[in-house]
């Protein structure tokens, strides 16, 4: 597969850039350590800074890879990011990408992920040879998956027990969308 990694993308409203070890206490303060943003995920909440600083680092030096698709969100008129977005798994044999996305609280209902999420898939779309962008959410997360729908991704289907994250075992539902299906943004 051809990749691109992460180059700086701007939106109407934001900018998604590389992470610097500095974000650490902005990404702590913002959503790292905030139990309601990570209930749904895979990771638990950090503790403390320290947890935070120390992903950073180790994000920071993936990003000589040029598979490596790592963004801080980042609004206009600000310096800190609120909230990260990334692919998260790549099937290079089928070539297929998996994003995953998070937010500050403070920023939900602000249609910000939705407008991070459909900047990526133009990106990757029209920088690599992925074939398929797909993305899930907990079927009690019901917010994550109207993101999706809002870019275009169609929804595949509910794997009943299927996933696991802070929660538990959950339902994951899947969206995706493929080259053939993608349309560019006016």
């Amino acid at each position: 597969m051809r990749h691109s990694g992460t180059a700086t993308i701007k939106t109407a409203r934001l900018t998604l850039r590389r992470f610097s070890v500095a974000d650490a206490q902005s990404m702590f303060n913002n959503w790292a350590n905030d139990p309601e943003v990570t209930k749904y995920l895979t990771w638990k909440p950090h503790g403390d800074v320290s947890v935070t600083e120390n992903l950073l680092k180790e994000w920071v030096g993936s990003y000589e890879d040029a598979s490596c698709y790592n963004w801080a969100i980042v609004p206009d008129g600000m310096k800190e990011p609120i909230g990260s977005i990334s692919v998260v798994e790549c099937n290079e044999n089928v070539g297929s990408m998996h994003i995953g996305y998070c937010i500050s609280q403070k920023w939900w209902h602000r249609r910000i992920t939705s407008e991070a999420l459909a900047a990526v898939i133009d990106y990757l779309f029209n920088t690599t040879d992925v074939n398929r962008i797909d993305s899930r959410h907990d079927s009690k997360n019901p917010n994550s998956g109207n993101v999706m729908k809002k870019c275009g991704m169609k929804y595949e289907g509910t794997l009943r027990m299927a996933d696991l994250n802070n929660t538990g075992v959950c339902d994951a539902c899947y969206y995706s969308i493929l080259r053939s299906e993608y349309i560019k943004p006016v």
